[in-house]
């Protein structure tokens, strides 16, 4: 039985815990905070990471904490249609596509390994500080002032290094790694109470990336008050501020943003009221790292944003984690040799993650309303279709779709494939 250590405890870290599990092993995790809350906003979690979790055995709980995803419909400035696609089973995958609160879904996690592998097999209060491996394992060193109780330092078989953008593992592993990338843009992220928009399933991706900036807007949690409101997550992309630290938890105020998108009229939903009435706004600047070069060294790799810090759009960041908890699982289970077994985790996911890491630098998805700002002269337009045909629209989701491991269902593709150039060619 290998002894395997895992180095965060956010929901990565929690989801390998649970894949390790399910293949044998009995993972410890060791993460810095001394108590685990459920912070931060909503993400999207689509239908091949659904899968992930359906085969932990955790869909029943998954659902109950989240809501399912419809639709989702793209609007320029002016809150004219540009482009909707349905979501999860509507569009004919095996599973759902969900929203949910990235708190709500890490606590969900954790209840999960408590009662699998039991309380100790989480560490709280520990702050990884470095390692040294050698032939036969690795040694790990803690600073446990925060948890005196607490190993100060570790031996362990192999070691995962999943603990997050500022990763410890990985500054030790790759020191040329710690710099980020910055946009150049900020995002406030907050949520509000409100009724359910449109059919209270909807992600709307509204805005002139260029003029106004981006809206993106969903809701993460049904009836959240008794009286059959949401919890709406909504995230805008503004460019005009410095870099600030690297912490989702900033508080802000919303008078700097509540005017923004008053030109756009979409009839269903008063965006400046939204903003208004948050119940709480967060400000974090739009920041990755470059795609490494190489993930495993000998019995020490890397995993979910350690491995692949990448900008919130389309929705993949933790999904990918959620993959890379199975296959690295996977692999340890059918290769005798540990360090094999790493090398071929990584050979299984690197590259095609670092494909999407600078896919969503170059906006992912996203893209569709810049094409249309850009044909348009940034005015209403009369009809889509004389502009950005539905069919070239359709190809580009196809394209990325599929590059993220969801390719659309059969019949659903578009229907000239290869017609359109890859508007994602300049990232490969």
């Amino acid at each position: 039985m290998l002894n395997i250590a895992i180095i965060g405890a956010g929901p990565a870290g929690l989801a390998t815990a649970l894949q390790l599990h399910q293949q044998g092993f009995r993972p410890r995790l060791f993460e810095t905070v001394s108590e685990l809350k459920p912070l931060g906003v909503g993400v999207d979690i689509k239908p091949y990471a659904v899968k992930e979790l359906t085969e932990m055995g955790l869909y029943d709980a998954f659902r109950a904490i989240s809501v399912e995803a419809k639709e989702s419909v793209f609007y320029t400035g002016y809150g004219q249609e540009i482009f909707g696609e349905k979501c999860g089973r509507h569009m004919g995958y095996e599973y759902d596509q969900r929203f949910v609160h990235r708190g709500h879904l890490q606590m969900m996690l954790y209840k999960a390994v408590q009662e699998r592998l039991g309380a100790e097999a989480i560490t709280l209060g520990t702050r990884c500080t470095g390692f040294e491996q050698d032939a036969d394992g690795v040694t790990v060193h803690f600073d446990n002032s925060a948890n005196p109780a607490a190993p100060a330092t570790i031996r362990a078989d192999i070691v995962i290094g999943v603990d997050g953008i500022r990763s410890v593992v990985r500054s030790k592993l790759l020191p040329e790694s710690s710099r980020s990338h910055f946009s150049g843009i900020t995002l406030y992220r907050g949520v509000t109470v409100m009724p359910p928009v449109r059919e209270g399933g909807t992600i709307l991706h509204i805005g002139d990336p260029i003029r106004q900036g981006t809206l993106i807007v969903y809701p993460i949690q049904d009836n959240v008050d008794g009286q059959g409101n949401q919890l709406v997550n909504w995230v805008i992309e503004q460019g005009e501020k410095p870099q600030s630290e690297e912490d989702w938890n900033q508080e802000v105020g919303v008078k700097e943003i509540e005017h923004v998108f008053d030109d756009c009229q979409l009839g269903f939903l008063d965006i400046g009221e939204m903003i208004r009435n948050a119940r709480e706004c967060y400000l974090f600047p739009l920041i990755d790292h470059d795609p490494l070069p190489q993930w495993s060294f000998g019995r020490v790799t890397l995993l979910g944003d350690a491995a692949h810090a990448m900008y919130p759009r389309g929705g993949n960041s933790v999904c990918q984690a959620f993959v890379d908890a199975r296959t690295i699982a996977e692999r340890l289970a059918t290769i005798a040799d540990p360090v094999e077994a790493l090398k071929q985790y990584e050979n299984d996911r690197r590259e095609k993650v670092n494909w999407l890491v600078l896919a969503s630098r170059g906006e992912g998805p996203e893209v569709v309303r810049r094409i249309v700002e850009e044909r348009s002269g940034g005015r209403p337009f009369d009809d889509i279709e004389d502009i950005f045909p539905h069919e070239e629209a359709l190809a580009i989701f196809s394209e990325y779709h599929a590059k993220a491991g969801m390719k659309i269902p059969t019949g659903k593709d578009s229907s000239q494939p290869g017609k359109y150039k890859s508007v994602f060619a300049v990232n490969q």
